[in-house]
């Protein structure tokens, strides 16, 4: 286990692993981003990343067949891109489109190209498309009306079809978009699901779901293709839901336990084999969760700090 001490000066509020689990990027209020280099139980800090004006809540890896590339949303309105190259970082892009704090930025998995959606207080999501020859396309839809907190993309379909874009241009195929979901929560209480629409070049609304009372603060897409889809919630209400569909069926709606969680829930995140799910909250906890043959989920383990 490694343990980071005094990484920041101010809060951490993520902190991920790259896809071959071997540098981890954290970001803080204190407006910077840090890579480190993880060895076994040893880390090495090797780069600190500034140009945020605000501090940066969401960091996100892009898959390792783009290049070693990080994107980082920020209070500021801004989403950065980030390159290294020989052990060299450069910000190589800057969206701005933005009104307000961009509260998560995600990439697609790699099957759907380069691929970034942003969730911005202003109310909208927007996603960048990486082009070849270095050029960013991006288009913008409004999404929930006070706010979105959380985007995440659904897993590639059995039938999806690979895609070889490259964000710095040597590849010379096109991307493809089929069957591409998001999923969004916002500060409207819901969960939408939206569906991008190859005539409309946009993403449309698909399902609108209603569980929550109170803020949604964080949603994921289990990032496997299994028997059902299972989407999971987090809400200021204390309370986590597992959305489930099989096939076309209707969307059906499950708390992750009866009672309220003891504080606000923050983050939901599944395991790579997408049967896992890690819960954090404002108790300082992380507890795992999995489904049992009965449908039902139950707390596989947990840690504290």
């Amino acid at each position: 286990m490694v343990s980071i001490n005094n990484a920041h000066d101010d809060l951490i509020h993520d902190a991920v692993l790259d896809y071959y689990g071997k540098r981890l990027a954290t970001c803080s209020s204190d407006k910077t981003i840090k890579i480190f280099e993880i060895d076994g139980e040893s880390h090495k800090l090797v780069e600190t990343l500034r140009g945020h004006d605000g501090p940066v809540w969401q960091v996100s890896w892009a898959h390792p067949k783009f290049g070693v590339i990080l994107a980082s949303a920020s209070y500021d309105g801004k989403v950065f891109i980030w390159r290294e190259d020989n052990g060299v970082w450069t910000n190589i892009a800057q969206h701005s489109i933005h009104q307000a704090s961009v509260n998560s930025a995600i990439w697609a998995p790699q099957e759907y190209s380069a691929l970034l959606a942003c969730a911005s207080s202003d109310g909208k999501v927007s996603v960048l498309e990486f082009k070849d020859g270095g050029k960013i396309e991006s288009i913008d839809f409004p999404a929930h009306e006070i706010g979105v907190n959380s985007v995440s993309w659904s897993p590639p379909s059995v039938s999806g079809s690979l895609v070889q874009t490259s964000i710095t241009g040597s590849s010379k195929s096109s991307p493809t978009h089929n069957n591409i979901r998001i999923v969004t929560g916002g500060c409207d209480n819901f969960v939408k699901i939206w569906k991008y629409d190859a005539d409309a070049n946009n993403y449309v609304l698909e399902e609108t779901l209603d569980g929550h009372t109170d803020w949604v603060r964080d949603v994921a897409w289990s990032p496997s293709v299994l028997s059902k889809s299972y989407i999971a919630s987090a809400s200021q209400d204390k309370t986590v839901i597992i959305w489930t569909q099989e096939g076309t069926k209707s969307w059906k709606k499950k708390l992750l336990r009866e009672d309220a969680f003891p504080d606000i829930i923050w983050r939901v995140s599944w395991s790579l084999s997408g049967n896992v799910l890690a819960v954090s909250g404002g108790d300082n906890k992380i507890t795992l969760w999995k489904e049992n043959i009965n449908g039902d989920w139950e707390q596989s383990g947990e840690v504290e700090e």
